[in-house]
């Protein structure tokens, strides 16, 4: 068992050890249930559907509503950094993690609903910005609340099995709920009231379509998981006595247990690298590659496939040889895939006889970038779980967000500034495909923060204090 000695406590746990022996197989499948549902807020409300309307002309304008938008996720990814840690430990000190996790999903499937009135005029902007910037808070407030919740349903024989398969059923309900909005509201197979795009009824369906799927799917988790016990040591604080203790127990982790500071310290890192994936695949596909938006609409489909799969094999691998170890191959993975896009770009060439041209460098490489991202988001929630010490999951997954919020700007920054330096290097439409090398360089830099990090079992479970 880990363990570390200091004057608070002896031996202290891992809220992984200290829970039951057994998981309980639909515990499991109502927990991956709302990562399912979870998947029509991120796929479709914030990446594919309801933003692409929100940025669209009729709100003023592509750039001026890419920046207002942009201005509106950034205010909320600074409240994220603030308040996830607060919240969690709230939610952890009062017994109350999975009450939380139904109020938030609650306020996210409310807000996501009320886009249905976001009407394709120009004054309805900053509603619709403002309604997605606050579900965005409180999807993450739910976020740390639903990752605590992996050492309550999981052992440590099964924890990286149980986090694959609660990410792979992420990708897979974002595939199946882009499917039904593209058939039925966007390319509708058949007449219906819903297809109509008169002030953009069929769009705005999709926001009532999307919080009725989300919040269908975070009900089971309400009902098969019980609720944190409460401990026997909770006092009631207020909020800036709540920071005052966050203060103390950051210091009292990095004292007793300073791996779990510099894994988040890496995670965040790589995890920004990792979004940045999937945030400009699908523009490297249209603009590097030539991909039209039928075919960036397809390999996104399939690129999610291939991602759950990745995310449910790197679970498997992550019980047998450890989370790190599985962390550092997928990194690697990706620098190889990356690096080989990289080279290739969209030129024609010859392998051995065959004839190779660029989409297919991006098919396959592509894909395999997808492969890799799966099983190290999945293997760095099972990592940070396997370090949470007992009755303090809620609070270490705050702290986690808000690293990730904190170096967020990371991969954008250094994906804008290679094609910045590019652009007046080589030929009119080349620029765009140096970008990678930005994502590659964090990608990168969080593997070999990463390295000298101790593996959950040879690190020590911090000693925290109570009040």
């Amino acid at each position: 068992m880990n363990s570390a000695t200091a004057p608070e406590a002896m031996q202290p746990s891992s809220e992984l050890e200290a829970g039951k022996a057994a998981a309980n197989k639909g515990r499991i499948l109502a927990w991956a249930a709302w990562d399912w549902g979870s998947a029509a807020f991120n796929a479709v409300m914030t990446t594919f559907v309801f933003t692409v309307y929100l940025t669209s002309n009729a709100f003023g304008g592509e750039d001026h509503a890419s920046a207002v938008l942009g201005g509106a996720l950034a205010i909320a990814g600074a409240a994220i950094a603030l308040l996830a840690p607060v919240t969690g430990q709230r939610s952890d000190t009062g017994g109350r993690r999975k009450l939380w996790l139904g109020v938030n999903s609650a306020v996210v499937a409310i807000l996501t609903a009320l886009c249905f009135f976001v009407f394709p005029r120009p004054e309805f902007l900053l509603v619709g910005v403002s309604l997605i910037a606050l579900a965005n808070i409180f999807f993450e407030f739910a976020g740390v609340n639903y990752n605590a919740m992996l050492a309550q349903i999981s052992t440590p024989r099964n924890i990286g099995k149980v986090s694959g398969f609660g990410w792979g059923m992420g990708y897979l309900g974002g595939i199946v709920a882009l499917l039904i909005v593209l058939q039925l509201f966007i390319q509708p197979r058949f007449e219906w009231f819903g297809a109509s795009t008169e002030d953009g009824l069929n769009i705005r369906l999709v926001a009532v379509f999307s919080a009725l799927w989300f919040f269908i799917f975070a009900l089971p988790v309400m009902f098969a998981v019980p609720e944190l016990a409460r401990p026997q040591r909770a006092v009631k604080v207020g909020i800036i006595a709540s920071y005052r203790l966050l203060v103390r127990r950051i210091k009292a982790i990095y004292r007793t247990s300073p791996h779990t500071i510099y894994f988040l310290l890496a995670s965040a890192i790589f995890r920004d690298g990792l979004a940045a994936v999937f945030t400009f695949g699908g523009i490297i596909a249209a603009g590097t590659f030539g991909f039209e938006l039928p075919q960036v609409i397809f390999f996104a489909i399939f690129g999610n496939i291939v991602a759950a799969v990745g995310a449910i094999i790197g679970g498997f691998l992550d019980d047998r040889i450890g989370p790190k170890a599985v962390i550092i191959g997928s990194l690697v993975g990706l620098l190889v895939a990356g690096t080989i896009i990289l080279v290739l770009g969209n030129g024609d060439y010859v392998f051995f006889g065959t004839a190779w041209a660029g989409s297919t460098t991006f098919w396959v490489f592509g894909l395999f970038l997808c492969l890799f991202v799966g099983p190290a988001q999945s293997s760095s929630r099972a990592y940070l779980a396997r370090l949470a010490p007992q009755g303090e999951s809620g609070e270490l997954f705050g702290l986690y967000a808000t690293t990730g919020r904190a170096v967020s700007f990371l991969a954008p920054a250094l994906f804008t500034l290679c094609i910045a330096v590019a652009t007046p290097l080589v030929a009119a439409g080349e620029a765009q495909r140096w970008g990678i090398l930005g994502i590659m360089v964090v990608l990168l830099a969080g593997l070999l923060v990463l390295l000298p990090v101790k593996a959950p079992g040879e690190a020590r479970i911090a000693v925290i204090p109570a009040s």
